[in-house]
């Protein structure tokens, strides 16, 4: 098979300015985003969002139109954490199809290799543009198999996820050209000089595969997917049992792509399972396998780093995540930048915080000295006028995604003082959606046991300390045990902020510092901030650094004498 050099051209062309775009934004680190973040019909058209919802509605009841190699009978594992019936059965991949799998995903690797980094790139954001296209379909998508509501999948799910795996395009594209192509190595001497001309090819590591979670199908896989594509390497994407169509969509557009521009279509392949098959697990060690990305559970992302010895593993994990509150100069503007980070998406998120951390004696603020008690009842009351109305509050909450966050949340009750407690919302839309609001459990410094381990969902701990300083040792400590994805600290000192900077950079967390406004510690932008550091346990890689594609590829030479 040959490539359509046409084709692949006019990708070249139509994509060119957007990659030099994301290249300067990756080294300027500034405000920038190739996908509207609003779904508003200024910016999509009067009948996009209908579109949308039609072609996603379309898709119900149906078996997807994709094709697995090794594949046997379906699988139909998705519900809608909103009640809706999907009904999609998609291939069922299990340990006995492996082989033809991986056979088939190998048979274009040479063909895709051999046609460059610049074909590569310009293949990968053709995908990204089919992806913008359908990016309403795809927001229903992401709602209705990981919970989001519907604006949050719109832009979390679409959006910011397209933006994130261009950057990792960006990234990877800028590694393979950072030598050149070919060069002339010319040795003085006597006589006639030494020389050679030599040729160095960005040569992929083998198979990747990327492994989907629930609540983030699209943004936590595009990064590694793309990146791995990119640089030259078959790619597997096996998703989340019930977060399976965003991940489906995505190997549906890939494969499109790479069949106009004469590629093998089995470079991107979907790997279903049904609930329990552990699919994941028989993939990651086969010796083929040599990327592996993963977003979940500590238990086994840890087992994949431990087991996965022939592939370079990425992983983000759970972890525990930090406020330091020391004092503020907006109390309001605090109570309710963290209600916000509490609240969104039941906290459903990596990066959402669980342990805040308070000085027993209080806190001084712009109102005054405020107690431990005064602190807590500042969030409570700005979690009610953020959740207070019920058809706002499912839009910020979207839906509890699992019987399992549901069990936590009962069995974290008893753990702490309520200082706020979790209450249920009728959605106005959807009735059989579960929505929960937040739970705020008062603890003291020396209950480890229960904020020393994350509690994935809508919990979290007002914990007492004896002063600012234990809260920064705690929070290092945790973070070096637990792991952790972000931190905050509220501060008016100078001194204390300084500190606060030392202590995350020995805990390997990103800081945000005073958030009062319209950002929010768990809000991650793509160009711009780097989403986890693999410097403590939460996770082995960051969303996108030079490290998170450097490693799927390999400079190989030649070399001859002229």
């Amino acid at each position: 098979m040959a490539h359509d050099h046409d084709v692949t051209g006019g990708f070249v062309q139509r994509h060119r300015e957007t990659l030099e775009r994301a290249l300067a934004a990756i080294h300027q680190r500034n405000h920038w985003s190739a996908y509207p973040e609003s779904p508003s019909p200024r910016v999509y058209g009067e009948s996009a969002a209908a579109d949308g919802e039609a072609a996603f509605r379309a898709r119900l009841g149906a078996p997807w139109p994709g094709q697995t190699p090794g594949a046997s009978g379906s699988v139909l594992s998705e519900r809608s954490p909103y009640g809706l019936e999907l009904g999609i059965s998609y291939p069922r991949l299990s340990a006995i199809g492996l082989d033809e799998l991986l056979e088939a995903a190998q048979r274009g690797m040479r063909e895709w290799r051999d046609a460059g980094p610049q074909v590569r790139v310009a293949v990968c954001q053709e995908v990204l543009a089919r992806l913008h296209a359908r990016v309403f379909e795809l927001a229903h998508a992401v709602q209705h198999t990981s919970g989001q509501a519907f604006v949050m999948a719109f832009q979390a799910g679409g959006a910011h996820a397209l933006d994130r795996a261009l950057e990792a395009l960006a990234y990877g594209f800028d590694e393979m050209t950072r030598h050149p192509a070919t060069a002339v190595w010319e040795k003085p001497g006597r006589g006639e000089p030494l020389r050679m001309a030599k040729t160095f090819t960005p040569v992929p590591r083998g198979v990747a595969l990327v492994v989907g979670c629930n609540t983030f199908p699209t943004w936590n896989s595009w990064p590694g997917l793309f990146a791995s594509l990119v640089c030259g390497n078959p790619v597997v994407v096996k998703p989340h049992p019930r977060a399976v169509l965003p991940l489906a969509m995505t190997v549906e557009a890939c494969r499109e792509v790479l069949a106009e521009a004469g590629f093998d279509a089995d470079l991107v392949t979907l790997a279903a399972e049904a609930d329990g098959d552990r699919l994941a697990a028989d993939l990651a060690v086969r010796p083929e396998v040599r990327l592996v990305d993963f977003t979940g559970s500590s238990a086994f992302g840890t087992w994949l780093e431990q087991h996965a010895t022939q592939a370079v593993v990425s992983t983000e994990k759970s972890g525990v995540n930090t406020v330091v509150i020391d004092s503020t100069s907006d109390f309001a503007g605090m109570c309710s930048n963290l209600a916000f980070s509490l609240a969104l998406y039941t906290g459903q998120m990596c990066t959402a915080p669980q342990n805040l951390y308070v000085p027993e004696t209080g806190i001084q603020t712009d109102e005054g000295h405020k107690s431990f008690d005064d602190v807590a009842a500042g969030i409570g009351t700005a979690l009610h006028g953020l959740l207070g109305e019920d058809k706002r509050a499912v839009e910020v909450l979207g839906a509890v995604v699992s019987d399992d966050v549901l069990a936590r949340l009962e069995a974290a009750l008893p753990r702490g003082r309520v200082l706020v407690d979790s209450t249920a919302v009728a959605h106005p839309v959807w009735p059989q959606a579960r929505v929960r609001t937040p739970l705020l459990l008062g603890l003291s410094i020396g209950d480890v046991e229960v904020y020393g381990q994350e509690c994935f969902g809508p919990v979290s701990y007002l914990i007492a300390t004896p002063s600012t300083a234990d809260s920064l040792a705690a929070f290092v400590r945790t973070s070096l045990t637990a792991g952790a994805m972000t931190a905050a600290v509220h501060a008016t000192s100078a001194e204390v902020l300084a500190d606060a900077r030392a202590a995350a950079l020995d805990a390997g967390v990103a800081l945000s510092e005073n958030l009062t406004g319209g950002v929010f510690v768990n809000q991650s932008a793509a160009f711009s901030d780097f989403h986890g550091t693999g410097g403590n346990p939460a996770a082995t890689a960051s969303y996108t650094d030079a490290a998170f594609v450097a490693s799927r590829f390999r400079i190989v030479q030649s070399r001859r004498p002229v």
